[in-house]
């Protein structure tokens, strides 16, 4: 019900940019590397050794421009695949349950939300190409997992996202950008204060109409 509530709240506040008439709607589809940082005082002696995974992201992205300074609010409704396979059979405490090498897939709906400053002063070349940076918080709800048993599942978890790209004539973006989550993303069940951080890669192409 939660996450109904939460995507409800997105659709309505995107209607509310859209009527103001400054809104670029558009769809973007990518790639992603994501690695999983876990807190890693139980096993200091040992490495708890992780694999990065490449996924994808896509959905669709919306561009409120800020008329005359080049500023632009950015918000999107995405579906996202992360994760990265952990090698459980290093350690006791889960090859003793019959855990070995397991690939942890976290299935996201996100929900980006950017600062854009987009460079238009180039005496008309910016038509052409225009470099952008963006920065914002990004709300990720979980809607699948993998299910490994040893370990439980964060529902929401928030983010911060970092990147640049360029604008070519008008309408396509390639961009990409560093995300990294400030909540946990999962937690070992058998070990206190034992939890992992997503940190992904993205590199996106959109289309703005």
């Amino acid at each position: 019900m939660k996450r109904i509530v939460y995507l409800l709240v997105v659709l309505i506040a995107m209607a509310g940019f859209s009527a103001k008439a400054q809104m670029r709607w558009g769809a973007i589809a990518g790639a992603t590397i994501t690695d999983l940082k876990w807190s890693q005082s139980t096993f200091r002696t040992q490495p708890f050794v992780v694999d990065q995974s490449v996924g994808g992201f896509g959905g669709v992205i919306g561009e409120y421009n800020i008329p005359g300074i080049g500023f632009a609010i950015d918000l999107g409704l995405q579906y996202a695949q992360r994760g990265a396979t952990l090698h459980l059979e290093d350690f006791k405490v889960w090859s003793d349950d019959g855990f070995g090498e397991e690939k942890a897939l976290l299935h996201y709906i996100d929900i980006p939300i950017h600062l854009r400053f987009k460079y238009q002063r180039m005496n008309g070349f910016e038509r052409k190409l225009a470099p952008f940076v963006f920065a914002g918080p990004t709300m990720s709800i979980l809607a699948g997992h993998s299910n490994i048993k040893a370990f439980d599942y964060k529902s929401v978890i928030l983010g911060i996202e970092l990147g640049a790209g360029v604008e070519i004539f008008r309408n396509y973006q390639l961009s990409a950008c560093y995300a990294w989550d400030v909540t946990n993303t999962m937690q070992a069940v058998k070990l206190d204060n034992f939890k992992s951080k997503s940190r992904t890669w993205k590199v996106g192409l959109t289309y703005l109409f």
